[in-house]
């Protein structure tokens, strides 16, 4: 099927980012080297992450995608003092508009914002979006262990809710101390997985969903638009349960919970190509909150286009997740 696809969890780095918050990925290719094969995987993500240009078109061609919306990998500058937070921000998203200028019809961007100065950061998505046309901004997770809910950072919020672009909560390793609650009767590896890819990622990125909605801030922001992904950080299979346990006599909030997961959050894949959890999520917020992605270089862009051709849905319905769906969110 010759289909439209817009991909939103797309990753890249800069050189700046790479001598910066991304040196523990190259450190870790340098410690590989005992290991070729895994050194030459690091080496080869850096590369894939780094490149802007013809390389990643290429490879997007190959896969069948039409256009990424790109973001700067995780950490982002979240976990830098504010200060260096914000000159990261600005180097960084002046180097991807680069790209996007020489690619407009393959590329577009969200802007990696300097959390730790709310003000600064509402005022660089503000510039990012008027000067460089993004489409709205990600967050990785926490700053420096303080969430989106804290009024600390609603300038960023109603910035987004004017400008009316959206903002993508994205998985970072969660804070130490969260992080000290996943070590057990297990080696220190294992335990690192699972604070992370294998599962604390996920609930983190959920939690911090909730506390979103929770504290009210969609409520005095009731415009604003969140992303997650990993087909809803498991919030799609809890979504009854936490009805049930969190009724609005409890909350106090205008609507129930289930309704801002409904209406104010989007859905997107990012490397989660299965059937069972695409349906739950189906089921539970409709095709029109799903939208398309890879989470390139960390998963496949073919395996994700392949998993997206043979969706279980309408002709109509692959349509929205694949294309329409992002066309009208981010108004391309």
């Amino acid at each position: 099927m010759n289909m439209r696809t817009i991909t939103l969890e797309e990753h890249y780095a800069t050189p700046a980012f790479m001598d910066g918050p991304g040196r523990q990925i190259r450190e870790e290719a340098e410690a590989a080297r005992a290991h070729p094969q895994v050194a030459a995987g690091l080496t080869r993500l850096i590369e894939q992450l780094c490149d802007i240009g013809e390389g990643r078109i290429a490879n997007m061609d190959a896969a069948g995608i039409t256009l990424q919306v790109l973001s700067l990998t995780f950490p982002g500058v979240e976990q830098l003092d504010p200060v260096a937070s914000v000159a990261l921000a600005r180097d960084t998203n002046d180097t991807l508009a680069e790209a996007v200028r020489r690619h407009p019809d393959r590329l577009a961007g969200f802007a990696a914002l300097p959390t730790p100065d709310p003000e600064a950061a509402a005022d660089e998505l503000k510039r990012a979006v008027a000067e460089h046309g993004f489409k709205g901004a990600l967050i990785n997770g926490h700053s420096r262990g303080r969430y989106l809910d804290d009024t600390f950072f609603w300038p960023i919020l109603a910035c987004a809710e004017e400008l009316q672009v959206p903002l993508y909560l994205h998985p970072t390793p969660p804070p130490s101390t969260i992080k000290d609650l996943y070590a057990g009767n297990y080696t220190s590896q294992v335990a690192g997985v699972l604070a992370t890819a294998a599962w604390g990622w996920h609930i983190d990125t959920a939690l911090h969903v909730l506390r979103l909605i929770l504290s009210g801030a969609l409520d005095r922001y009731p415009g604003l638009q969140l992303v997650i992904g990993h087909l809803g950080e498991t919030l799609p299979f809890m979504l009854p349960r936490l009805e049930r346990a969190l009724p609005r006599e409890l909350t106090r909030l205008d609507r129930p919970v289930g309704a801002y997961l409904g209406e104010n959050v989007h859905y997107t894949f990012s490397g989660f190509n299965w059937t069972p959890a695409f349906l739950d999520l189906l089921l539970e917020v409709g095709a029109d909150r799903i939208l398309f992605s890879t989470d390139h270089p960390y998963a496949s862009m073919t395996q994700a286009r392949a998993f997206l051709e043979q969706l279980p849905v309408s002709v109509a319905d692959k349509e929205r997740i694949a294309h329409g769906n992002a066309e009208r969110l981010l108004r391309l």
